[in-house]
């Protein structure tokens, strides 16, 4: 069973929250606020914050500028994760991944299954590596949100977390 070794010392991380709306504002934006609190909550740094349209270009260019920045560890999107249309940030994601982690996405819809059954399946949540960074696409309920922070970054993005983490993986994400 997993566990926190109170032992070990905390290593904050630095990350960034993209949401993906046409309608969201900073002031009305409830998803990215919930993300940000539990950042700030759990003693990370948010290193960066912004909201885009659902327009392709623009994210994987937001993406991409976030990936470079050598001051951020993780990037956590919200919103675009659905099947309409306009749901374009799971593609905007796999775009620029080195490589995928798909057992998030599948653990997210199994964590959220026991909370709002199959409608679970309509979620496109996924996460993956580009450039040494962390990048992670939930979908923009303010349920979601939470559940993915609470039942599985809080753990994997503290380096105290047993039997594994994600932090302690960061130094080795770029080696050849």
């Amino acid at each position: 069973m997993s566990r926190i070794d109170e032992s070990r010392a905390f290593v904050p991380v630095n990350i960034a929250v993209l949401t993906v709306s046409d309608t969201r504002t900073l002031e009305n934006d409830t998803s990215g606020q919930i993300l940000v609190d539990r950042i700030k909550a759990k003693g990370h740094k948010v290193a960066a914050r912004t909201i885009v349209k659902d327009d392709f270009d623009v994210i994987v260019a937001q993406f991409r500028q976030w990936c470079d920045d050598p001051e951020i560890d993780v990037i956590i999107s919200t919103g675009g994760t659905g099947v309409t249309g306009r749901d374009i940030t799971t593609e905007a994601h796999q775009k620029i991944y080195d490589k995928e982690i798909p057992g998030f996405g599948e653990l997210f819809r199994w964590l959220s299954y026991a909370k709002i059954g199959t409608s679970t399946v309509q979620s496109r949540a996924t996460a993956g590596v580009s450039g040494g960074t962390y990048m992670f696409a939930l979908p923009g309920s303010n349920g979601a949100c939470k559940d993915a922070w609470d039942d599985i970054l809080f753990y994997q993005l503290d380096i105290r977390h047993r039997p594994c983490n994600f932090v302690e993986l960061m130094p080795r994400l770029t080696e050849k």
